[in-house]
């Protein structure tokens, strides 16, 4: 057992803050990651609540504001369960940085991103208690973890526009996988937002507040931000990351795999983003001249991932393997990681590559 309960095999980016992925093989075959499996995506040193002195404010724009204990929010609310995929925006960063490089940046590959089953209660059900102001349009979550990154350092925050906060599937958790939630997973109590960049799943919840404009934390105004090339973050500089991008990763074969000539299993995973699903999957062994189409799992459930392979006939020598995900929008990954590189690394949803070598048997 690594650090934080997690597999031995993980791929640390950094010890502290603990930043760690699986091996991608270890996603495959999973439609629920396992707890010693999910990806850690941490700013600051990971912080210890005692879940008896924990306290949820809820105030802003609200007409009664809260404070609820982790007792009152499980009992005074009923509980719900749900699917869902959660990605760290900087997944595949590691294929941008081979087009230049990233200084500074963790270099994230495609295991920067995993699904559980979350229980806890729908954040609409506590706002609906505090009663939500007409003229909120954006709710903000702060946690108590001090990310030195910040500038000024502050705690990690980040908001999410009113519709999504009061859509049924964004939860306040306290469990995960049916065990409860874990310390380096945010808990007592952490925010799931399906669909969404997982920086506004906000874990060690503290403070719900509802506002006019958006979070103006570090993590919402200036980091975690589309930036053009060239540009350099600064507070309001170029987009800000909610909904993810359609985006497929290749979890086997593994790049500079040996694999036989011949029938060969592809498989991996998909996701879309806000309202959208997964469409189709397609895989290519001749570098997107010919297509075949992957076959789909069913999905753990509306906002999960989607889980596909296929077989291919894999020709003898070195071989590129590439996919592609389309979801119900009829949008596609761009073909080239030139295409969407960015200072910071964010939302590479370009073709996965693989490459490997066909032996003859």
């Amino acid at each position: 057992m690594g650090a934080w309960g997690k597999r031995d095999d993980m791929i640390v980016h950094s010890a502290d803050p603990y930043n760690a992925e699986p091996p991608r093989a270890a996603l495959d075959g999973h439609p629920v990651t396992p707890l010693d499996t999910f990806y850690s995506r941490n700013h600051g040193p990971i912080p210890r609540l005692d879940p008896d002195a924990w306290r949820l404010e809820v105030d802003g724009l609200v007409e009664r504001p809260l404070t609820l204990s982790l007792d009152e929010l499980r009992t005074r609310f009923d509980s719900r369960t749900v699917v869902a995929t959660l990605a760290c925006a900087g997944n595949r960063r590691e294929e941008l940085g081979r087009v230049r490089p990233l200084p500074g940046q963790e270099p994230w590959g495609p295991g920067a991103v995993s699904t559980a089953r979350w229980t806890g209660v729908a954040l609409a059900d506590v706002l609906a208690a505090a009663g939500l102001r007409p003229e909120a349009r954006h709710v903000a979550f702060t946690a108590p973890d001090v990310a030195p990154k910040a500038q000024p350092p502050q705690p990690f925050g980040g908001s999410i526009p009113v519709a999504k906060a009061m859509a049924s599937e964004v939860l306040l958790a306290w469990a995960m996988n049916a065990a409860p939630l874990p310390v380096v997973h945010g808990a007592p109590v952490r925010v799931v937002v399906p669909r969404y960049i997982g920086a506004r799943s906000v874990k060690w919840l503290q403070r719900v507040t509802a506002r006019e404009h958006p979070s103006d934390n570090y993590f919402q105004a200036t980091n975690y931000r589309l930036l053009p090339a060239g540009d350099d973050a600064g507070p309001g500089r170029g987009l800000p990351l909610g909904v993810v991008a359609v985006n497929a990763a290749i979890l086997r074969p593994g790049d500079g795999e040996p694999v036989p000539a011949g029938p060969t299993r592809i498989s991996g995973y998909a996701f879309a983003g806000e309202d959208r699903d997964v469409a189709r999957v397609e895989v290519s062994v001749d570098g997107g001249r010919h297509w075949q189409q992957a076959e789909l799992d069913a999905g753990a459930g509306p906002w999960a991932w989607r889980l596909w392979r296929a077989t291919v006939d894999v020709p003898a020598g070195p071989v590129e393997i590439v996919a592609r995900a389309w979801d119900t929008s009829a949008s596609t990954q761009p073909e080239s990681a030139g295409h969407v590189w960015n200072p910071q690394g964010y939302v590479n949803n370009s073709w996965p590559r693989v490459h490997v070598t066909g032996r003859p048997g």
